[in-house]
């Protein structure tokens, strides 16, 4: 079989959206397969950058390089800040893993098949991988049968969602997610998703197979799958190489599955296929065998390259958006900004939607200061009679004391369990000051005496609400309940 063409450095080719500079520098000192040329390129990074000045892209990847080569790096000046950063880098892993343990093993009791993805399933296959693999959180794929009773082990553990929406909203809507975001204490951060990949990289064939071809591993003692090597490096791919290399290190997990010697390169080739991730492949695979040198078979990288050229026009948006951040012209910002939100249009999170958002959008009104209203707080009853089932309409007036941002302000109606609605309203004016809003909908009374609670919703969370700004913007604003009416429904 011929040789893979040769791999250009000018735009469209791969080679122009391969890592450059220090970046190139790091992930050869983490990689090249020559001890004596990686230690070479770690001196030199470490000669001519300041470890306190580069992000936590860099951090990572400088993880793995501490981990390589330990005390040989001794003699740099920057070597105890180095050991200090792997320190502290393994630390905060370790405690985003135990805070993870109770509720993983917590969804096994509980009968859900659990795969752990990204960086979590390295270490589950490898402990010792903690070292030099970053992994703050803990990426969790559960079969969609299986995501309501993982869901319900984080919210019964209190668990916090990102978004800030109620557990009652999001639980009736499991099945329109692909995934979603929890946190716990200082550390504890778990992405649980019911779909490997997002939505511009679909197929529902290979949703149900990545799970017939998943491998056992333990993780903290804590039976899991973990997926296939193939598997491992697709997911690498899908997930790291469309994302200008926001972080880096999923190339060392793709050179490391490569290098255990057991990748099914035609399920790598057909996932390929199916996921459309042969642009981002080609961009991958040609950088870690021409630059780095790893012993990636020629006629799997030819292949991914001609499936690549194939992809026609679309294929310049792909390589746009591999291009790593740190080497963005003012053309390539715009250029790529453009190809990034045609692919978040495919991205979204959302499958189908199950049960249809009920929002209600709020009118200013007055009232005279005089009228009746509850002490400010953050959730408040609603009383109401025993219905029989039927819809009625309910007419809601709250006063808000509006801090001086725009902003949204989010609230929501539950009854036990049950979710009844969102109550949104939109803050354009930095004036702040008191305002009277008035939300006006349609709720069912069952036959029992739960009663309704309308209550304040950050529009997202914070794992700490230590910074006034973001209070103001973001936090459940205090409200009092000025009335709640009852009427019969048109």
């Amino acid at each position: 079989m011929a040789k893979t063409r040769r791999i250009g450095r000018r735009f469209p080719d791969y080679g122009w959206s391969w890592p450059t500079g220090s970046l190139d520098q790091l992930l050869k000192a983490a990689l090249l397969p020559d001890e004596e040329a990686a230690s070479l390129c770690a001196t030199r990074w470490l000669d001519e950058n300041d470890i306190d000045k580069v992000s936590f892209r860099e951090h990572r990847l400088l993880a793995a390089i501490c981990d390589r080569f330990g005390r040989k790096l001794a003699a740099q000046p920057a070597y105890p800040r180095l050991a200090g950063l792997q320190k502290m880098l393994w630390t905060k892993s370790r405690m985003a893993m135990r805070e993870a343990e109770p509720a993983l093993q917590a969804m096994v009791d509980a009968g859900c098949k659990v795969m752990l993805i990204k960086g979590a399933s390295r270490i589950a296959l490898d402990a010792a991988a903690q070292r030099g693999r970053v992994a703050h959180d803990i990426d969790i794929l559960v079969r969609p049968q299986d995501m309501q009773p993982a869901f319900d082990v984080l919210r019964d553990r209190d668990w916090q969602i990102a978004t800030g929406v109620s557990p009652q909203y999001l639980r009736t809507r499991l099945a329109s997610l692909r995934s979603m975001n929890f946190f716990k204490g200082t550390y504890g951060d778990i992405d649980l998703h019911q779909l490997a990949y997002d939505g511009s990289q679909q197929s529902v064939a290979d949703d149900i197979a990545i799970w017939r071809r998943a491998v056992t591993a333990e993780f903290s003692g804590i039976p899991v799958l973990v997926p296939s090597p193939a598997d491992r490096i697709a997911l690498a791919i899908a997930h790291g190489g469309l994302d200008a290399h926001t972080h880096s290190d999923w190339l060392v997990d793709c050179t490391v599955a490569i290098e255990g010697g057991d990748v099914d390169w035609s399920i790598f080739l057909d996932v390929t296929a199916k996921r459309d991730l042969a642009v981002a492949a080609a961009v991958a695979l040609s950088y870690l065998a021409r630059e780095i040198g790893v012993a990636l078979p020629e006629a799997v990288l030819e292949q991914v390259v001609d499936m690549a050229d194939r992809r026609g026009a679309s294929r310049l948006s792909s390589v746009l958006q591999a291009k790593p951040r740190t080497d963005f012209g003012a053309l390539t910002w715009l250029s790529r900004g453009f190809a990034k939100q045609l692919r978040l249009q495919r991205k979204k999170g959302r499958l189908k939607q199950i049960e249809p958002d009920v929002v209600w959008r709020s009118k200013s009104v007055t009232t005279k200061a005089a009228h009746a209203a509850t002490p400010p707080a953050l959730s408040h009853r609603i009383e109401h009679r025993q219905g029989d089932g039927r819809e009625v309409m309910l007419d809601v007036v709250v006063r808000i004391a509006v801090p001086p941002v725009r902003r949204r302000i989010e609230m929501e109606i539950n009854s036990g369990d049950q979710h009844v609605a969102r109550l949104r309203s939109m803050v354009l004016s930095r004036s702040g000051g008191e305002r009277t809003l008035r939300f006006h909908g349609k709720v069912r009374l069952g036959g029992t005496e739960q009663t309704l609670v309308l209550e304040a919703r950050p529009s997202r969370q914070f794992r700490v609400w230590d910074n006034e700004q973001a209070v103001a913007t973001y936090g459940a604003l205090p409200f009092q309940l000025v009335s709640a009416t009852f009427s019969p429904a048109d």
